[in-house]
């Protein structure tokens, strides 16, 4: 039978219930189960796809092309599975669904309504989406860890709580139980930690028809006993049913903090599942994983850059560079602040120009390449980093060898009429033109590699041909050869760009090989690993820092925020 878990939040929205829905799941795959996972989105937009990366963090996209929320790419790295476009449901998708069955007939004579036919509607979705394989054997998923976004008590998510209040009911109490993360803030003046918040959100969600079977406290601080104690009593829980989620050094420590503090052994109670409880072999790797000091990142970085994508003991910095401070404008207008730009990204030993949107700062990541090229620094380029790695040759050193009216950079697919969903999104496969790429290599020598896109401009196929005369190579393509997928550059120690997003692919024991061969290249080890058939010795997993708080080298990445379409 399904077991399904419901995530929920209390007092503010973005306090981790993603994290926390990833790390439950985690744990319990450690024990052998397959797990999936949904996320709820209460906003009406259809996706993801049209929003503000300041806002709701980036954009993730999966296999079948949907642009989803970020908690996906949570999802799929810490659980290592494939989600589709349905496991992220939002309001507008439940409300388009039934406003078509109501055009087809399929509700003649009655009147629509959110209850029952909105909250059915939910239901069937969850039902229906939870039994969808996500792991490479293609079984059936035995839990569902589902995560309601938002906060209770927020109208827009009134629907999908009335209709997991009637759904506990239909699955029965053994196969259905509510975590509840909720914040304990300590107020900087008196130091203490305060639980009225989550008394009344808890209050809340259970006059609304649930009740939390855990709650997950986040906090600053590890939660005292007492404030532990005083919790379980107001909030009708036993001890073992309050959770501590303090702040951490990473986000992958979370799922071993819940683990020691007895989560997994409680869900096989509560869910009859008789399962082992201690720790396995995942978890173990999981902790040498999240034991290794990295800087604390934000949304594209952190999926980008995972851990344990160098080789063990060697460290490396993160340096972010707002790309339109390399611009000559801004040495006029803020010298300073020109000044320090190009300061950090003189001193990095790698540079990542990754994707964007819109004009503002692309000149300045066009500066940045021209100098990554030049001065031989190890450089990736990533969707429209590549597109710019190609103007910025084309500017340089072709000097416009084809007329003017021809564009470097084309967009074929383009609809005027609708901005959502209407990009090149999703996995397609790249084929690698020639045996020496060293992309190919990092890839284990693979003819092929299917990766996901999400972009509209892409390079001329037609210039081909002017840039491969210069040593500029496009060594991968698609399978029509019509689009340009890899670049790289001859004589060159790490000149690489790829019009796909590889970070989406990344897994934290699984890095992806574009980002592995860019940090490697700049901690001066990717020749050795490329001749050692990409592998390292023993020898090669050490820092020669001896405990030094020193980064082995810097990476830097060009900011860009976005404005139009990439």
């Amino acid at each position: 039978m399904m077991k399904y878990i419901l995530v929920t939040g209390g007092v503010i929205s973005g306090i981790g219930k993603g994290i926390i829905a990833s790390s439950v799941g985690t744990i319990l795959k450690s024990c052998g189960l397959h797990v999936t996972a949904i996320k709820i989105d209460p906003y009406i937009n259809i996706d993801a796809g049209t929003f503000s990366p300041y806002e709701h963090g980036e954009v993730f996209v999966l296999d079948d092309g949907g642009e989803v929320d970020l908690d996906l790419g949570n999802y799929e790295r810490f659980l290592d599975i494939r989600l589709t476009r349905d496991n992220n449901l939002t309001t507008g998708k439940i409300y388009q669904s039934v406003i078509n069955k109501e055009r087809r007939g399929d509700y003649l004579g009655k009147t629509v309504q959110v209850v029952p036919h909105i909250t059915d509607a939910i239901q069937e979705w969850v039902v229906k989406q939870a039994t969808v394989p996500v792991d490479d054997d293609g079984l059936k998923p035995q839990v569902c860890v589902i995560e309601l976004g938002g906060t209770v008590g927020d109208i827009e998510s009134m629907p999908f709580v009335e209709a997991f209040r009637q759904f506990q009911f239909k699955v029965k109490r053994e196969n259905f139980c509510n975590i509840h993360v909720s914040l304990i803030p300590q107020p900087s003046a008196t130091g203490e930690q305060k639980t009225k918040p989550t008394q009344n959100s808890v209050r809340e969600l259970r006059g609304l028809g649930l009740s939390p079977d855990l709650i997950m406290c986040r906090c600053s601080t590890a939660l005292e006993n007492s404030v532990k104690e005083k919790i379980s009593m107001f909030c009708h829980v036993e001890p073992e049913q309050v959770i501590c989620v303090h702040d951490v050094s990473s986000i992958y420590k979370v799922p071993l903090l819940l683990e020691q503090q007895g989560v997994v052994g409680y869900l096989s109670r509560r869910l009859n599942m008789p399962i082992e409880t201690r720790p396995r072999k995942m978890l173990t790797k999981w902790k040498e994983m999240s034991d290794r000091p990295l800087d604390p990142w934000f949304s594209r970085v952190e999926r980008r850059q995972e851990q344990k994508l160098l080789p063990r003991g060697v460290d490396f910095k993160v340096q972010y560079i707002d790309s339109a401070s390399l611009e000559p404008s801004t040495l006029t207008e803020e010298p300073v602040k020109y000044h320090e730009a190009w300061q950090k990204l003189c001193s990095a030993d790698g540079i990542l120009v990754p994707g964007g949107f819109g004009v503002r700062g692309t000149e300045g990541k066009i500066h940045a390449i021209n100098w990554a090229r030049k001065q031989k620094k190890p450089f990736l380029g990533v969707c429209l980093g590549m597109q710019l790695a190609v103007c910025e040759f084309a500017r340089n050193t072709l000097v416009f060898m084809w007329p003017k009216s021809m564009p470097v950079i084309d967009m074929p697919e383009h609809n005027p009429g609708q901005m959502g969903g209407t990009m090149r999104l999703g996995k397609r496969r790249t084929i690698f033109k020639t045996n020496s790429s060293v992309l190919r290599k990092l890839y284990g020598d693979a003819e092929y590699v299917d990766e996901r896109h999400r972009h509209r401009f892409e390079v001329n196929p037609e210039l081909k041909s002017h840039f491969e005369e210069k040593g500029f190579r496009f060594v991968g393509q698609d399978v029509e050869g019509e689009r340009m997928e890899v670049i790289e550059l001859d004589d060159h120690p790490y000149f690489v760009g790829v019009q796909y997003h590889p970070e989406f692919t990344s897994r934290p024991i699984k890095p992806s090989p574009p980002y592995l061969g860019l940090l490697l290249a700049a901690a001066g080890k990717l020749p050795s690993y490329l001749q050692k058939g990409c592998s390292l010795s023993p020898r090669d997993t050490y820092s020669d820092r001896s405990g030094s708080s020193t980064p082995d080298f810097e990476i830097s990445e060009l900011k860009f925020p976005p404005t139009s379409n990439e």
